[in-house]
């Protein structure tokens, strides 16, 4: 199971806005590059991330992207499903849905790691990862 670099890219290229934007829009230009990352490639992750209400885009000299709500209530969850989708560990079983072994492993492990990995990215804020972040 791997997220994409879209999703991982996108991810730390919104805590780092946010840590850097304050009150104000952030340029994407300077999060490209103290993140090294292709402009041309974020721009079209933060079009994703605007579609989806997450961030907002401010156009002309002093223009930019800027979190569209309070960062405490933006989750690494929401945020990872703009850029990837919905998050299973498992892709959509089409086999027999009485086999008992099947439904079982599915019911005690996929069901639970889902639940989990659902969890942990539901509590994960941009705001606690760029609190987390400036302590580093």
């Amino acid at each position: 199971m791997k997220l994409s670099t879209r999703g991982r890219y996108g991810l730390r290229a919104l805590v780092d806005l946010a840590a850097n934007a304050g009150e104000d829009t952030a340029s994407l230009v300077q999060t490209a590059r103290r993140q090294k990352l292709s402009l041309n490639y974020l721009e079209q992750v933060f079009a994703s991330l605007r579609r989806a209400g997450i961030v907002t885009s401010v156009k002309g000299s002093g223009g930019g992207y800027a979190l569209a709500r309070d960062m405490d209530e933006i989750t690494a969850k929401e945020v990872l499903e703009a850029l990837e989708g919905d998050f299973a560990i498992t892709g959509h079983d089409t086999g027999e849905d009485t086999d008992p072994v099947r439904h079982a492993v599915k019911h005690l492990l996929w069901d639970e790691i889902n639940k989990q990995v659902s969890d942990l990215l539901s509590d994960r804020t941009i705001g606690s990862l760029v609190r987390e972040y400036k302590m580093m």
